[in-house]
């Protein structure tokens, strides 16, 4: 059988075997953990992304090895999302803001050209 690339798509029974969890605990897992949502095909055969598979060994590690229950786990979650989440908006809005300042200096910059040309013309 040949090794699949690491961004390739695994079905449950993969990913089960992969982190020796039942396939009904990773269904399971989907109805608690929103950020959890495979693609489904026709017949509702689920395929895992490579995004999917990280989610899912982190909430294996916080319940089996950190000894978090469900909901002790959903909030961490919840929580590492949401400061995830305030980082893209923060780099998104200083992209923002560094594009706004490249405007204004510009602006600036042409404002001083016209006041320059405006007082040499005074002056002559």
């Amino acid at each position: 059988m040949t090794e699949k690339a690491d961004e390739a798509f695994r079905t449950i029974s993969e990913v089960s075997a992969q982190l020796d969890i039942p396939s009904h605990v990773l269904r399971f897992w989907e109805t608690k953990f929103s950020m959890l949502r495979p693609l489904k095909r026709s017949g509702g055969r689920r395929y895992y992304r490579p995004a999917d598979v990280k989610i899912l060994v982190h909430i294996r590690d916080l319940l089996y090895t950190d000894g978090f229950t469900i909901k002790g786990a959903q909030r961490l979650l919840k929580t590492k999302s949401s400061i995830l989440s305030s980082e893209k908006d923060t780099k998104r809005n200083r992209a923002s803001s560094d594009g706004d300042l490249k405007k204004i200096l510009s602006l600036l910059q042409s404002a001083h050209k016209r006041i320059c040309v405006v007082k040499s013309r005074i002056n002559s």
